[in-house]
Formats: structure tokens, C-alpha cells, sequence
């Protein structure tokens, strides 16, 4: 059966853009009231805030706090519109997408599909660590988090207890370290509260990390600081230290080490996700697509790949860049101009990223902050990070209610949302 593609009824080119993440937003955002017909399609409809992840998987936050309706985020925008549908796959010959709610045609194209978790092939870890890298992952982990204990009252000796009261983080990048941080805290400041039949001494919080240092991005005295925070925080930080498997029960690690544990979230590594239809060529490492200087995916004019599904390799990017969001962010504005550039036919310029600074948070009032080439640490840099991630946020309710968690949190130590709605069980996955 032939499929009927649906066309734009615009006079205006269309633009489809695959994703609703940072850099996908960010595009539809730039072409507001530019001469495009603007057509956003997601599995989802709703945009994730998701370096604040960490904090619905550990209860601080309510998930609708960082989720924002995409269709209410762009209610004011009239070239705008979205289609809630799976991405199937790219004809670039034809310049159509097919999705399962139907085909659509287009002039312009961008592939900000963003990423997800990296097992490295690593079958067992697939099947029995928690991934960490949507919202529904996130309530997955504090429902399963929150289970353990359950269980663990149920053991009556300690020794059965114990794979129920560790928890093994892998992966000491910035969600690594936040996540371990934020269950340390659970540890010091909730456990005896909600169970007091369980002692805070039974639990352990485990961070390993293959590199020699936590945070490998940041600066040698911020990785440093952030070791000696989570350190502070009882977190037993392994460094140099691989996952060579691990069934359900026991980590395996390099050294033949082994930890007990009931509960291994991974965080070591993404790669990106694509629809069918993008040349193996063109594949680089990590999953991503290669882009030219000016984010279009090589050899497809009106083809863009951005955020963390792109490979930007260039000779002062040999690796490709980072991927955080501000690199999307910038990606998804430069891309928007580069489109309304193209229809009135301007010279573009490449894209050059700009480098603000990286900061991770460690528990409550610590943080480290690289901005530039100054180094902040302690209660100054957790009030940057707060502030920045405050209004990054989408929608002034989600700000308004993160900030009174926030605060109620920094005031009482609690961490407030300890519901199981939904039970998470491993063995469906």
C-alpha cells in the first residue's frame, strides 16, 4: 500500500523538526514569525528539564515540575504546530518522514532525536540496570529505590539486607555524582525517619568511576572539591575502576571485586538515537551523525543534525562537542537562522560553540562551578547552579514549585516525595 503524504497547506516552506529537547525547542522558538511552517514531532508532548532528572528520581522534585507541554510552550506561535507520533524513519531523497500517525513532506529538515543510555554492549547490564535519561526511567528508579527498603524491613538479618541497602551509581560525570549525592542525603536525612527500622549504617551508596578522577570534564580542583563533598556525604567512590558485569544481584568489577546490590543505575555513557534512514557512513562514534560546520548532516543541504545525536568533526573539534545543553541550545538558534539565511539566500557562516562553563551540585549547599577560567566551590557555587537551573526551567509554575521544593528541603532536610504510584519491577524491562 502506497502511503499518502501529507503535505503543507502553507505557502511557506516547511520545516520539521524530530525532537522536542533543547535544541529542537530552541529551533521552533527562533522561527517564530519567520517566513517557515514550523512542524515539531515527538513521542512525547511534553518538553524534559533533564538536568533536574536526578532529583525526581530521588524525590525532591515531582515529575510535571520539570515537564513542560509542548503545545502550550508554543500556544502563542502561529507557524507552529506539533504531531504526538514515533519516528519511523527519513527519506531524504523524497524529503519525507513517516511516523506512525503518517508521512509527512519537507523542505528543511532537523534531527535533534537527542540520546540515550550507552550499555556498550553489555547484555546483563542492559537487562538489570536502571538507565537514567527520561522521566519515566527517573520515576522508575524512586519507585525501585523506595521498594528496596520496603524489602529490606522484611529481611530480619542484616546479611539479607544487604543487597537490598546498596546502591551502585556507575558513571562519575556530573548526573553520577549528583544522583550518588542525592541518595547519600537520603541516607543521612530520611532513612530513619520513614524507617526507623533499618539503621543508616546498613546502607551504602557506591559511585564508580573508570577514569582516575570524578567529574573528568570539569577542572583537576572541581573534580577535587566534588570527591571530597561526596566523600564528606559517606558515598564510596571507586576510581579507575571498570563494570565488567552483573547479574541482577552482584557487580561485577575490574580487580575482581564484587558489591552486592539490588539496585545498579547507569549513567556511564549515551548514545544517540535516530529514525531509520540515515547512511551508515555517516555514523560516528557513539551513535551520532556526522554534520558539516554548519550543522547539516554531510553531503544533504537541507538535512541538520543537532544536540547530542550530532557529530560536529571538525579540527578544533576532533571528537565532536560536549553533550550538554547549552550545545544544543546554541546548535538549535544558529540552525534557525541558518534556514531563514538559506531561503533568502545569505551567506552562513559556521557554527562556533561557545563554552560558558560546567558545574555539578553534591548534596544540599555544595556544588562545584567552572566558569571560565574561575573556579567556584561550597554554598556560593550551589546558589549559581540553583539560579541557573531556575530559570532555565520552562513555565513560571514549574519555576515557582521548584523553588519552594528547593527550599523546603534546604530548611527541613527532607526529601518529600516518597510515593510508589507505579512499582517498578526489573524482570519487565
Amino acid at each position: 500500500m502506497i502511503e499518502t503524504v501529507i503535505k503543507t497547506q502553507s505557502k511557506f516552506p516547511r520545516v520539521i523538526i524530530l525532537g522536542g529537547g533543547f535544541g529542537g525547542v530552541e529551533v521552533a522558538r527562533k522561527l517564530k514569525n519567520k517566513p517557515v511552517d514550523v512542524l515539531l514531532i515527538d513521542r512525547f508532548n511534553f518538553h524534559t528539564f533533564q538536568p533536574l532528572l536526578y532529583q525526581v528520581a530521588t524525590g525532591t522534585l515531582a515529575d510535571d515540575s520539570i515537564a513542560f507541554p509542548l503545545r502550550k510552550m508554543f500556544k502563542k506561535q502561529s507557524n507552529f504546530s506539533f504531531r504526538l507520533a514515533e519516528i519511523e524513519k527519513v527519506n531524504h531523497q523524497e524529503q519525507v518522514v513517516h511516523t506512525s500517525v503518517g508521512a509527512y513532506g519537507y523542505d528543511y529538515l532537523v534531527i535533534a532525536t537527542g540520546a540515550t543510555s550507552n550499555f556498550f554492549g553489555m547484555e546483563n547490564i542492559e537487562k538489570f540496570a536502571l538507565g537514567m535519561k527520561s522521566v519515566k526511567e527517573a520515576l522508575n528508579i524512586r519507585s525501585y529505590v523506595l521498594q528496596n527498603f520496603e524489602e529490606a524491613i522484611l529481611r530480619k538479618h542484616q546479611g539479607e539486607r544487604t543487597k537490598y541497602l546498596n546502591f551502585v551509581i556507575v558513571g562519575g560525570g556530573p548526573t553520577g555524582v549528583e544522583l550518588s549525592g542525592a541518595i547519600a542525603e537520603i541516607q543521612l536525612h530520611m532513612l530513619k525517619e520513614d524507617y526507623p527500622e533499618l539503621r543508616k549504617e546498613e546502607m551504602n551508596v557506591y559511585l564508580i568511576e573508570g577514569m582516575d578522577r570524578v567529574l573528568g570534564a570539569l577542572s583537576e580542583s572541581s573534580s577535587k572539591d566534588a570527591l571530597r563533598y561526596l566523600e564528606d556525604l559517606g558515598v564510596k567512590v571507586l576510581l579507575n575502576t571498570q563494570v565488567t558485569d552483573y547479574d541482577g544481584d552482584i557487580i561485577s568489577l575490574s580487580g575482581g571485586k564484587t558489591i552486592e546490590t539490588k539496585t545498579v543505575i547507569w549513567s556511564a555513557g549515551v548514545k544517540g538515537q535516530m529514525p531509520e534512514g540515515i547512511d551508515a557512513s555517516l555514523i560516528e562514534r557513539g551513535n551520532r551523525i556526522r554534520t558539516d560546520e554548519q550543522c547539516r548532516v554531510e553531503g544533504m543541504s537541507r538535512v541538520y543534525a543537532i544536540g547530542d545525536v550530532a557529530a560536529l568533526i571538525s579540527p578544533d573539534t576532533p571528537r565532536g562537542l560536549p553533550g550538554v545543553a547549552p550545545v544544543a541550545q546554541q546548535q538549535g538558534k544558529y540552525v534557525a537562522e541558518h534556514i531563514v539565511n538559506t531561503i533568502e539566500n545569505k551567506t552562513n557562516e559556521k557554527f562556533v560553540y561557545t563554552d560558558k562553563g560546567s558545574m555539578a551540585t553534591v548534596g544540599r549547599s555544595k556544588a562545584v562551578a567552572d566558569l571560565g577560567k574561575v573556579h567556584f566551590k561550597g554554598f556560593f557555587a550551589w546558589t549559581i547552579w540553583m539560579f541557573i537551573h531556575l530559570v532555565s526551567i520552562f513555565g513560571f509554575r514549574n519555576r515557582m514549585v521548584t523553588f519552594v521544593n528547593w527550599s523546603i528541603k534546604f530548611f527541613t532536610k527532607s526529601s518529600g516525595i516518597r510515593l510508589i504510584i507505579n512499582p517498578y519491577f526489573r524482570e519487565d524491562k
